[in-house]
Protein backbone atom coordinates (compact mmCIF):
# COMPACT_ATOMS: atom_id res chain seq x y z
CA UNK A 1 0.00 0.00 0.00
CA UNK A 2 1.18 3.55 -0.72
CA UNK A 3 2.64 5.16 2.23
CA UNK A 4 0.11 8.22 1.48
CA UNK A 5 -3.02 6.20 1.37
CA UNK A 6 -5.03 5.26 4.57
CA UNK A 7 -6.77 1.62 5.25
CA UNK A 8 -10.42 2.00 4.77
CA UNK A 9 -12.22 2.43 8.11
CA UNK A 10 -13.77 -0.45 9.96
CA UNK A 11 -18.03 -0.64 9.21
CA UNK A 12 -19.99 -1.28 12.46
CA UNK A 13 -23.14 -1.59 12.37
CA UNK A 14 -24.34 -1.42 15.68
CA UNK A 15 -28.03 -2.76 17.31
CA UNK A 16 -29.16 -2.01 20.54
CA UNK A 17 -33.25 -1.06 21.22
CA UNK A 18 -32.08 1.12 24.20
CA UNK A 19 -31.92 4.74 22.71
CA UNK A 20 -29.47 5.44 25.62
CA UNK A 21 -27.19 2.10 25.69
CA UNK A 22 -27.26 3.13 21.45
CA UNK A 23 -26.16 6.63 21.89
CA UNK A 24 -23.25 5.28 24.46
CA UNK A 25 -21.99 2.98 21.76
CA UNK A 26 -22.46 4.89 19.36
CA UNK A 27 -20.50 8.16 20.88
CA UNK A 28 -18.07 4.76 21.59
CA UNK A 29 -17.54 3.90 18.26
CA UNK A 30 -17.42 6.92 16.80
CA UNK A 31 -14.04 8.04 19.40
CA UNK A 32 -12.31 5.40 17.67
CA UNK A 33 -9.62 5.97 15.06
CA UNK A 34 -10.02 3.63 12.08
CA UNK A 35 -13.82 3.17 12.91
CA UNK A 36 -16.86 4.72 11.00
CA UNK A 37 -20.88 4.21 12.59
CA UNK A 38 -22.59 3.14 9.43
CA UNK A 39 -25.74 2.16 10.60
CA UNK A 40 -28.04 1.56 13.81
CA UNK A 41 -31.08 0.00 14.47
CA UNK A 42 -33.33 -1.81 17.33
CA UNK A 43 -35.04 -4.06 16.01
CA UNK A 44 -34.78 -7.68 14.13
CA UNK A 45 -36.11 -6.13 10.92
CA UNK A 46 -34.14 -3.04 10.92
CA UNK A 47 -31.39 -5.09 11.81
CA UNK A 48 -31.01 -7.35 8.95
CA UNK A 49 -32.16 -4.74 6.36
CA UNK A 50 -29.24 -2.18 7.70
CA UNK A 51 -26.76 -5.19 7.63
CA UNK A 52 -27.74 -6.25 4.33
CA UNK A 53 -27.88 -2.93 2.61
CA UNK A 54 -24.69 -1.10 4.45
CA UNK A 55 -22.20 -4.23 4.15
CA UNK A 56 -20.74 -3.67 7.59
CA UNK A 57 -17.36 -5.22 8.53
CA UNK A 58 -18.31 -5.42 12.29
CA UNK A 59 -21.56 -5.79 14.11
CA UNK A 60 -22.14 -4.54 17.90
CA UNK A 61 -25.80 -7.01 18.70
CA UNK A 62 -28.12 -6.80 21.43
CA UNK A 63 -29.67 -10.00 22.36
CA UNK A 64 -33.04 -8.77 23.61
CA UNK A 65 -34.45 -6.99 21.14
CA UNK A 66 -38.27 -5.20 21.46
CA UNK A 67 -39.45 -6.98 18.45
CA UNK A 68 -37.56 -10.40 18.80
CA UNK A 69 -33.75 -12.08 20.06
CA UNK A 70 -30.22 -10.35 18.27
CA UNK A 71 -29.38 -14.55 17.59
CA UNK A 72 -32.36 -14.30 14.74
CA UNK A 73 -30.06 -11.31 13.24
CA UNK A 74 -26.64 -13.37 13.52
CA UNK A 75 -28.33 -16.52 12.31
CA UNK A 76 -30.03 -13.74 9.46
CA UNK A 77 -26.90 -12.47 8.10
CA UNK A 78 -24.01 -14.81 9.27
CA UNK A 79 -24.31 -17.02 5.78
CA UNK A 80 -24.32 -13.67 3.81
CA UNK A 81 -21.36 -12.04 5.49
CA UNK A 82 -19.62 -15.45 7.03
CA UNK A 83 -16.18 -12.78 7.94
CA UNK A 84 -18.04 -10.60 9.98
CA UNK A 85 -17.28 -9.87 13.01
CA UNK A 86 -20.09 -9.69 16.00
CA UNK A 87 -19.81 -9.05 19.21
CA UNK A 88 -22.90 -9.75 20.91
CA UNK A 89 -24.10 -7.35 24.33
CA UNK A 90 -26.21 -8.21 26.63
CA UNK A 91 -27.92 -8.09 30.06
CA UNK A 92 -28.69 -11.84 29.69
CA UNK A 93 -25.36 -13.17 29.59
CA UNK A 94 -26.44 -17.11 30.82
CA UNK A 95 -24.79 -19.97 29.72
CA UNK A 96 -27.45 -21.00 27.36
CA UNK A 97 -27.24 -17.79 25.75
CA UNK A 98 -23.58 -17.61 25.26
CA UNK A 99 -22.95 -20.93 23.57
CA UNK A 100 -26.00 -19.70 21.38
CA UNK A 101 -24.70 -17.24 20.21
CA UNK A 102 -21.13 -18.68 19.83
CA UNK A 103 -22.32 -21.36 17.83
CA UNK A 104 -24.39 -19.00 15.58
CA UNK A 105 -20.89 -17.37 15.24
CA UNK A 106 -20.51 -14.55 17.51
CA UNK A 107 -16.78 -13.83 18.05
CA UNK A 108 -17.33 -12.19 21.92
CA UNK A 109 -20.49 -12.82 24.01
CA UNK A 110 -20.48 -10.02 26.69
CA UNK A 111 -22.64 -9.16 30.30
CA UNK A 112 -23.27 -5.41 29.84
CA UNK A 113 -23.43 -4.91 33.33
CA UNK A 114 -19.57 -5.83 33.58
CA UNK A 115 -18.06 -5.93 29.79
CA UNK A 116 -19.53 -2.67 28.70
CA UNK A 117 -16.02 -1.33 28.70
CA UNK A 118 -14.31 -3.72 26.64
CA UNK A 119 -16.56 -2.81 23.19
CA UNK A 120 -14.13 -0.07 23.12
CA UNK A 121 -10.77 -2.62 23.23
CA UNK A 122 -12.86 -4.91 20.56
CA UNK A 123 -13.81 -2.49 18.10
CA UNK A 124 -10.19 -1.18 18.13
CA UNK A 125 -8.56 -4.83 17.64
CA UNK A 126 -10.82 -4.81 14.86
CA UNK A 127 -9.72 -2.50 13.15
CA UNK A 128 -6.58 -3.45 12.60
CA UNK A 129 -8.29 -6.42 11.32
CA UNK A 130 -11.16 -5.07 9.51
CA UNK A 131 -11.98 -7.49 6.82
CA UNK A 132 -11.97 -10.65 8.83
CA UNK A 133 -13.57 -12.26 11.72
CA UNK A 134 -10.74 -14.19 14.09
CA UNK A 135 -11.68 -16.54 17.40
CA UNK A 136 -12.71 -14.32 20.41
CA UNK A 137 -14.61 -14.63 24.09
Amino acid sequence: MDSTQQAAPLKVFLVEDSTAVRARLAATIQAISGAELVGEAGTVGAAIDGIRSTYPSAVILDLQLEDGSGLDVLKAVRPISPALHVAVLTNYATDQHRRACMAAGAEYFLDKSSDFPRIREIVRGWTRCPGGAASGQ
